[in-house]
């Protein structure tokens, strides 16, 4: 019997060579921030009679 590598064994020796091992495991302290929050302003409140300023409509602009 000869000692030959077969398609599928060399395509998984290629990919352990190239991807050896996985990467460290980064831990979730490590992946979040905690920034405090600034002053709120006093225009940032949620305002019903003025958010039909900022509501587009395409119907509405083409006067259908």
């Amino acid at each position: 019997m000869q000692n030959e590598l077969g398609p599928d064994t060399a395509a998984a020796a290629a990919r352990r060579a190239r991807f050896g091992r996985l990467p460290e495991r980064i831990r979730f302290e490590d992946m979040t921030e905690e920034v405090a929050g600034g002053p709120r302003r006093a225009g940032a409140s949620y305002d019903p009679q003025g958010s039909w300023k900022y509501y587009s409509c395409l119907a509405l602009d083409l006067g259908l």
